[in-house]
């Protein structure tokens, strides 16, 4: 028997849909840099500071980069990073590497992005924290006038991020506050989750939430609920970084679903998951994108955004998450909007300038969308 979905009008619908997608503003709040180069940028990088990679052409490397993160361990991951960050040790290297970030963030429909990174990674070659931040905003710079040159908008936030298993987050996080007129918006803590919760940086996140400054943390991807709620409770984080294993504090029965004591307190709080379907898949914390709790969880009215987590290790773009999620998911326009506008939300932007991304940007944007699609 045929399923509704499976009919040619549905069918229509979905492909109609889909090219939108490309189309559409959109709003990123969990992007790694050093999880986003250009492989033939790579490529060039590698050979000039004598890095060795797994090969030298640009297409194979990039089909590496996936295969290699997609072994079902954040672990194994996490090592293909070894190759970016080796790269991405002189000012040069890190200008160009912010500044095709930004062109292709916004040649994807990105309006707004926060990117993340950790200084502490690209001291080898003698930067100081200070100068990795400077060459990294300049580059952002330069990519964002340079869009806006070929017609695209996009503003960039960055977060400060200190890796969980190094023993500088005082230092880092001493780094974010210094440079939060310098377009850094937030703090985060990444690497590996397993042994390394967000209460051993408790100094650093005590220090920022007097300074009134922001955080998110990476939590309930390699670790369950536990993890978000040391995140949440200790870390202070006003966003959860994935954060999709908190389905294991929901349960369900003949009844529905029930709602553990820490589901609930991050659906009635508002405090938003940066999930990353296609990296989640990678990493083992979720089957497919057709079943990804994403979908639940925005159905129960958490505050669920979507988010590419690291483009090169992926090979994936804000426009393929969404487009999967419509395809996998049965996602709708209006789905699409919500999660533009709940990422717009919880940005660390000021509060009028959430209000105007959404108001002046996505709304209209969406709303002509729709028509379109009426009136097709």
């Amino acid at each position: 028997m045929t399923s509704p979905s499976d009919t040619p009008e549905a069918t229509d619908a979905v492909a109609s849909l889909v090219a939108l997608i490309p189309g559409l503003p959109k709003v990123v709040l969990h992007d790694h840099l050093d999880g986003g180069l250009r492989p033939a940028t790579l490529v060039e990088l590698a050979a000039e500071v004598g890095h060795e990679l797994p090969t030298t052409d640009a297409d194979e490397l990039g089909r590496w980069f996936v295969e290699a993160a997609s072994s079902g361990t954040l672990v194994r991951y996490l090592e293909t990073f070894d190759h970016t960050v080796a790269v991405m040790q002189t000012e040069d290297g890190l200008r160009r590497v912010a500044r095709e970030s930004a062109l292709d963030l916004a040649a994807d429909g990105v309006v707004y992005a926060e990117q993340r990174y950790a200084p502490e990674q690209h001291l080898s070659k003698g930067l100081s924290l200070q100068q990795v931040v400077d060459a990294v905003q300049a580059g952002f710079a330069e990519g964002v006038a340079e869009a806006a040159a070929q017609g695209r908008s996009i503003r960039i936030g960055t977060l400060i991020t200190a890796m969980r298993h190094a023993d500088r987050g005082d230092e880092i996080a001493a780094l974010a506050l210094e440079n939060r007129d310098n377009g850094v918006v937030g703090f985060d803590i990444a690497g590996a989750e397993i042994g390394f919760p967000a209460s051993r940086l408790a100094s650093a996140f005590a220090t920022l939430s007097e300074a009134d400054f922001p955080a998110t943390v990476h939590a309930g991807e390699a670790v369950g609920p536990e993890s978000i709620a040391d995140a949440i409770h200790v870390g202070r984080a006003l966003r959860i970084g994935h954060g999709v294993r908190l389905v294991e504090d929901i349960s369900t029965d003949e009844l529905g679903d029930r709602l553990g004591t820490l589901a609930h307190w991050v659906r009635d709080r508002r405090i938003p998951l940066e999930l990353c379907p296609s990296s989640n898949v990678q990493t083992g914390a979720a089957e497919s994108v057709a079943t990804h709790p994403i979908s639940r969880l925005r159905d129960l009215g958490f505050a669920v955004t979507v988010n590419t987590d690291n483009r090169l290790q992926s090979g994936t773009s804000m426009t393929r998450e969404l487009t999967l999620l419509v395809e996998e998911a049965g996602w709708t326009l209006a789905d699409l909007r919500d999660v533009a506008v709940t990422a717009a939300q919880h940005t660390f932007l000021h509060h009028d300038e959430r209000t105007a991304l959404i108001e002046q940007v996505l709304l209209p944007a969406y709303a002509s969308a729709r028509g379109s699609r009426h009136r097709a």
